[in-house]
């Protein structure tokens, strides 16, 4: 089992950048992908991008590729997203899911451990 923490979310203006991070607690950390997904107010949960246990592989969202960057540090059981040229449509919460397949690709989540979520609030 693995326990996952988000951080970084804030109020910011439109065409700002954020780094949010996903820190785990646990050993086997370096078994799971790990994707980021977001839910804006009165929407579904979606899917924004994933990282394989290497960190070989990643998938995003066509509605963020160019903006967003994942990446991960196993030595530091961290994954960090990097989001540039926010817009007002990314508000939402972001929340961060460990995949026990390692694959980390969009759909791999049934079986996720999931962190609680930050808040990402962009103004126009």
């Amino acid at each position: 089992q693995v326990q996952l923490a988000e951080s970084g979310g804030g109020l910011v203006q439109a065409g700002d950048s954020l780094r949010l991070s996903c820190a785990a607690a646990g050993r086997t950390f370096n078994n799971y992908g790990i994707g980021w997904f977001r839910q804006a107010p009165g929407k579904e949960r979606e899917f924004v991008t994933g990282i394989s246990r290497s960190g070989s592989v990643t998938d995003y969202a066509e509605s963020v590729k160019g903006r967003f960057t994942v990446s991960r540090d196993n030595a530091k059981n961290t994954v960090t997203l990097q989001i540039n040229s926010l817009k007002p449509e990314d508000t939402a919460v972001y929340y961060c899911a460990a995949d026990p397949s390692g694959w980390g690709t969009q759909g791999a989540y049934k079986n996720a451990y999931w962190g609680r979520g930050t808040q990402v609030t962009v103004s126009s």
